[in-house]
């Protein structure tokens, strides 16, 4: 048997993006773990500072009338809110923002950094089981990686279904893609940014 053309490429949307995004994704966890953010609570509310810097700059993303028609329960999904009450109990004072948000996406661009953020709640179910280590939980220090209504799984297989349900030209595609490879670019400066600004150690 020879391999479909299709094989490399996989059908669905959210399968695609998976595989275009591997590798920023790849480079983005081997920092996390260089930081080393559940080694003290100092370290941990960095991490903090950055998942709060980024979920600050798509507030408007999950709060978008056009977006909410494709995903009606969008808002209610965002986790700035969280994230800074989370910084509060670390007694960490909210970030500035950084230079270089993301500013007036399309449509199509948007769908690609909500896959980003959506997927990364994923990825946090691992995550509070080591913020616990610290001392943290979902209702104190580690809110923004709680467990969502209804589910991580349920939440991201409900995303995803509708993202790959779209129709979309090829142009949009592209936009689609280069949005979520852009959310991880972004992602990996504010990790370095919340990092480089930890104060000094006395």
């Amino acid at each position: 048997m020879t391999a479909s053309p299709t094989a490399e490429r996989p059908s669905l949307r959210s399968q695609r993006l998976n595989q275009i995004t591997n590798e920023p994704h790849t480079k983005l966890d081997a920092l996390v773990k260089a930081h080393a953010p559940f080694e003290t609570q100092a370290n941990f509310a960095r991490f903090v500072v950055a998942q709060y810097l980024f979920q600050s700059e798509l507030v408007g993303l999950y709060n978008d009338a056009e977006l909410i028609k494709i995903v009606p329960d969008l808002a209610a999904r965002c986790r700035a809110d969280a994230a800074k009450l989370d910084l509060a109990d670390l007694d960490t004072e909210v970030p500035a923002p950084v230079a270089g948000a993301l500013k007036n996406p399309s449509k199509a661009q948007a769908l690609g950094w909500l896959f980003v953020s959506e997927g990364s709640k994923l990825g946090a179910a691992f995550l509070i089981k080591r913020a616990v280590g610290l001392g943290m939980s979902e209702t104190f220090g580690a809110r923004h990686l709680g467990e969502p209504a209804g589910g991580r799984a349920e939440g991201w297989k409900s995303f995803t279904r509708t993202l790959d349900a779209l129709q979309l030209s090829a142009e949009e595609e592209a936009a689609v893609e280069q949005g979520a490879v852009d959310a991880f670019v972004r992602f990996t400066v504010l990790l370095e940014q919340a990092y480089a600004s930890a104060p000094e150690l006395a």
